[in-house]
Parts: structure tokens; sequence; C-alpha cells
């Protein structure tokens, strides 16, 4: 799906829903008149968004495995998800509004991801050879904010309209995983063009120390 077509499914899809999206929009929820909880149901199957490397998704509903597979740069949020999501991600960002599976950021080398936790029970489901898990800062939390009003406006996630009804609280349960590699890149860029200097050199200089 390239850049400029969007597509709404009300409904469900099987496996590799948004597969290689290339700066499309897609959007899926089930259908209205549906008597099921969307946040506690499978609405996608495996490996929803392998390869992508640009555009959005926003699911309501919970994704089955490898959610997020070697994206590259894509956006999306998803109410849960099952085992070995962000598995291989180069690049892009992934909210996650609800539980995950085991193993997840296994060989997750760029990119971050975000994942509502407030119970702290996400970490010990997390692959930590290459991530940290940290708080997000200020910036991440506004960014945040804003998508999570965007899925509820595109998908009318009761989810989102309940994070946002007191998001002082919920945003401060919010973890930031982080590719360990990628933010020593993204601190060193940082601290280059405040100071003035070439950030590729800096970039370079970082992924050597």
């Amino acid at each position: 799906v390239p850049r400029g077509v969007s597509m709404t499914v009300e409904g469900d899809a099987n496996d590799y829903f948004g597969k290689g999206l290339s700066g499309g929009h897609l959007v899926i929820y089930p259908p209205k008149q549906c008597t099921f909880t969307p946040e506690n149901n499978i609405i996608i199957g495996n490996v929803a968004l392998y390869g992508a490397t640009s555009g959005d998704l926003f699911v309501r509903g919970v994704a089955g495995e490898r959610f997020a597979v070697r994206n590259s740069g894509a956006h999306a949020v998803v109410e849960a998800i099952g085992d070995h999501g962000c598995e291989y991600m180069t690049g892009g960002r992934a909210v996650i509004l609800g539980p995950t599976g085991r193993n997840f950021a296994a060989g997750m080398s760029g990119g971050i991801a975000f994942v509502h936790d407030p119970e702290g029970s996400f970490p010990a489901r997390v692959n930590p050879e290459m991530v940290l898990v940290e708080a997000p800062d200020e910036d991440d939390l506004a960014w945040l904010g804003d998508v999570v009003e965007l899925h509820r406006l595109e998908t009318g996630s009761a989810v989102a309209e309940r994070l946002l009804a007191d998001w002082k609280v919920e945003s401060g349960r919010f973890v930031k995983v982080m590719p360990t590699d990628y933010k020593r890149g993204t601190e060193a860029a940082a601290a280059a063009r405040a100071s003035g200097r070439d950030e590729v050199e800096a970039v370079m200089a970082s992924s050597r120390t």
C-alpha cells in the first residue's frame, strides 16, 4: 500500500495484514454491531506489518504473533499482541496499548516501541539482549498523546478513550523500548547538532565505542 492510499477495514483480517506497507494508511476495527470486547479478541493474524517501510496502521483489537517483524519505518498502534512482537525491527514506531506476549524486541536494532504497562509486568516479557526498557521523556509523552487520540478518532477505540480520560496518570504507565545502539546513535547526533559538529561523524564514532 503506497503513499496516498488509505484503506479502512470493518471486520477482521488474517496473517500478513499490512505486509510491505510503504506509505499508505491502514485502519481496521470490528463491525460496529459486534458484541465482543475488541481489546480482548484477535482482529488480525500473525506477522502483521511484516517488512513495512513507512505509513501508518491503526488496529482496534489484538494482533497475533510477530507483530511488526522487520518493520523499518511504519508507525502502528494496536491494543495487544502475541509473542515475538517487534522482532528484528529496524525503524518506525510501535504503540501497544495493552499486554504483549513473550520475547518482545528480539533482534530489534532500530525504531522505538511504547507499551502501556500498568501492572509493571512487561519487562519480564522482553528479550533484553539488544534493547533498554526505560521511562518515556516529555517529548515521547506529547507524541504518544497525539497518537492515542488519533487512534481513538480512526477506530472508535474504547481503550484509547479510557487512557485519554485520565491521561495524566495513564501516560505515566507507558514504558519505552529502545535498542541500545540506536539510542547511542541518536544521542550522539543530538549532541553534535547542538554543538555544530558533523552528525554523521558523531554517529559513526558512537558506533565504535
